[in-house]
């Protein structure tokens, strides 16, 4: 009974151990049947319901450790729990092979194969677990690897692991020489990239890399590494370098080298080809590429900048600013060729901006505005036209000489004419601004336009003349003219010439009036003289009814007469100047030093007494007087005396003045 109930307490146990153990240190892919592929170094393992190994498996599956403790139940569904079966097997390269310890331990029977030769041999029926280990020497290359381990009764576990033995005193197997290696220059970095195939000995500490330069025989050691790959720059570029990978294990044991490969280094020279061309927007700048080039240092005006493409526009170029160029190659490790020779460019002037063109007949005004501040040195401009599309600026310009004014935003606004179109015809025009070094800016947008043709058809006469004497001169009035292109009123002032047959009003002089007139005051002295008046009209195409037709609609009127009844004697010696004040509702009058005189008398006509009256209590000393009371709406006569010393008075002086009525 005792010993029943310990057979139970370790059976139980062990189940406890075989779940833990299966969840740390099992990788299993379960597969049906017999049809499991497992990528070595993992084992194809194989369950069989037998300890022959006989007949289809019930279960096929992976299996990466061997450590499994069943207890005393079935290992897989469908299998006893006694007398079964299961084989692992694997084929993996060895690599250069070597010394190895195979540590083998089963609850029932396990045996161990290398190429079908058995290594392993515990095979019965027990109560305990039983234990192996063997040294065994694996040959080079590609070896099999095949354990069967079997329960007959009870409780079933097994465990089973290769390992090289790394001891120096152990193995003097050295690994295999590395194969598969690759070098290649990296552009990027201007590193020698060198590559190879993982070995396959299991014993593997690392790898050592070698190089050499071309012709030469010795090595230098560069990198020691786990990995497959290698990355360093080269110590001198323009040269060839050979490098060699060696393998070596944990002994301490290393390999042959690899197969040498080269990497040819690129020293990077001055580009070529460097041109510099200024634009609107930029001064635009190119050159060959240069092999080995992961960039370029594009040096002006003690500036560098870097880029990668083999083109630069540069826009902190101010416009009429000239700059000089060169540019170097940087590789990828940072070494810089030679600068190349130098260029120079000049980014050009701006076009015109806000262009307004305004037709005409037979011609186009165009304004634009222009800053210099901003777009550069303007000299001139070049007006170029054409019919058709695009406009071709290659040839002459046509004659539009440019005036121009500063405007209140300090801008200045160019104005010109082209008066070489014909009317009623469509143009295409662009504007290019030149500097002085006659080098154009790029042409302005186009602008279409089409002028006007010329009008030949005069305005309608003018009609509802009349004119009406007053005190202050002829007024004068008309009806209208509601044509939209009316440019102006001219008023003729004429004299009466009778002929035989006719009375003919001949225009002495004229005045030109804004189409938005229809009266006008001749101001002039109301003598009594016969006047005659006609008012002819133009429009903005320059034609006139008069000129057109030489009739126009007369008004004929005598003046009135406010000649003073006392005549003034024409010997004075004082000279009597009389003028309208500023603002029309006074007379200021002037005149010069009459010698020996003490002070001046100053009179005006007063029509309703018929008399000189004298608008100052006593002679005034000075040689000016202003009339603040004369009203207005007539025309005013006034008459200055001197006073002499004696008390006499010297000859008067007479002048006139009209104040018309304040509108």
């Amino acid at each position: 009974m005792t010993s029943i109930s310990h057979r139970r307490l370790r059976t139980v146990a062990a189940l406890s151990v075989a779940a833990t153990s299966c969840s740390l240190l099992t990788a299993v892919s379960t597969t049906t049947a017999s049809a499991a592929t497992c990528a070595s170094p993992v084992f194809k393992r194989q369950f069989f319901a037998n300890t022959t190994f006989s007949g289809t498996p019930k279960k096929t599956d992976c299996d990466s450790v061997i450590d499994q403790n069943w207890g005393t139940g079935a290992p897989a569904s469908g299998l006893p729990t006694n007398n079964f079966g299961v084989r692992w097997s694997l084929t993996r390269d060895f690599g250069s092979g070597g010394p190895f310890t195979f540590t083998a331990s089963s609850l029932d029977g396990i045996r161990v194969y290398v190429d079908g030769v058995r290594k392993v041999d515990i095979w019965k029926n027990v109560s305990a677990t039983q234990k192996k280990t063997v040294n065994v020497t694996v040959p080079k290359g590609k070896h099999s690897l095949r354990i069967d381990f079997v329960n007959w009764t009870g409780s079933a576990n097994v465990k089973f692991a290769y390992t090289p033995r790394t001891s120096a005193t152990v193995d003097k197997v050295k690994p295999l020489a590395p194969v598969g290696v690759k070098a290649v220059l990296d552009n990027a970095t201007a590193n020698a990239k060198v590559t190879w195939t993982k070995n396959n000995e299991m014993d593997l500490a690392g790898y050592r890399v070698y190089r050499r330069l071309k012709d030469s025989s010795t090595f230098t050691h560069v990198k020691t590494t786990t990995a497959t790959s290698y990355a360093g720059l080269p110590p001198e570029a323009g040269k060839t370098y050979y490098y060699e990978v060696r393998a070596y294990d944990k002994a301490g044991n290393v390999s042959t080298g690899s197969t040498d490969q080269p990497v040819t280094t690129v020293a990077v020279t001055a580009p070529a080809g460097l041109t510099a061309r200024g634009t609107d927007a930029a001064i635009v700048l190119s050159w060959q590429p240069v092999p080995g080039a992961v960039r370029y240092n594009l040096k002006s005006g003690g500036q560098v900048r870097s880029v990668t493409a083999t083109s630069f526009s540069d826009t902190t170029v101010k416009r009429s600013e000239e700059r000089t160029y060169q540019v170097a190659a940087v590789d990828g490790a940072g070494r810089t060729s030679a600068y190349s020779s130098t260029v120079t460019a000049y980014r050009p002037v701006a076009a015109p901006k806000d262009i307004v063109a305004t037709p005409g007949i037979s011609r186009v005004t165009f304004t634009w505005t222009t800053d210099h501040a901003i777009d550069g040195n303007v000299y001139d401009f070049h007006v170029y036209r054409s019919e058709t599309l695009p406009v071709d600026t290659s040839t002459e310009p046509v004659r539009c000489s440019t005036t121009y004014k500063r405007l209140d935003n300090g801008r200045l606004q160019y104005t010109c004419t082209d008066t070489s179109p014909a009317g009623g015809a469509t143009y295409h025009y662009v504007i290019k601004a030149w500097d002085d070094n006659a080098i154009e800016s790029v042409a302005s947008p186009t602008i279409t336009v089409t002028t006007l043709a010329r009008d030949l058809t005069p305005p309608a006469a003018v009609t509802g003349l009349t004119a009406e004497a007053t005190e202050y001169g002829i007024e004068l009035r008309w009806n209208a003219n509601t044509e939209p292109d009316l440019k102006r009123y001219v008023v003729y002032v004429g004299e009466l010439i009778d002929s035989e047959d006719e009375r003919v009003c001949y225009g002495v002089s004229s005045v030109y009036l804004g189409a938005g007139t229809t009266s006008y005051t001749d101001e002039r002295l109301p003598d009594g003289e016969e006047r005659c008046y006609f008012v002819d009209v133009e429009d903005t195409s320059g034609n006139s009814n008069f000129g057109a037709t030489h009739d126009a609609e007369i008004a004929v009127v005598t003046e009135r007469d406010l000649t003073p009844s006392v005549e003034t004697p024409d010997n004075a010696s004082l000279a009597l100047t009389a003028l309208k004040g500023a603002t029309g509702t006074s007379v200021d009058l002037s005149w010069n030093r009459v010698a020996d005189a003490t002070g001046y008398l100053v009179e005006r006509w007063n029509p309703a007494t018929d008399a000189y009256e004298q608008l100052t209590t006593g002679p005034v000393t000075e040689m000016s007087y202003t009339d603040a009371t004369a009203p207005a709406g007539t025309t005013h006569f006034y008459r200055v005396t001197p006073v002499l010393g004696d008390g006499t008075e010297a000859a008067p002086a007479a002048a006139w003045v009209v104040l018309a009525p304040v509108r």
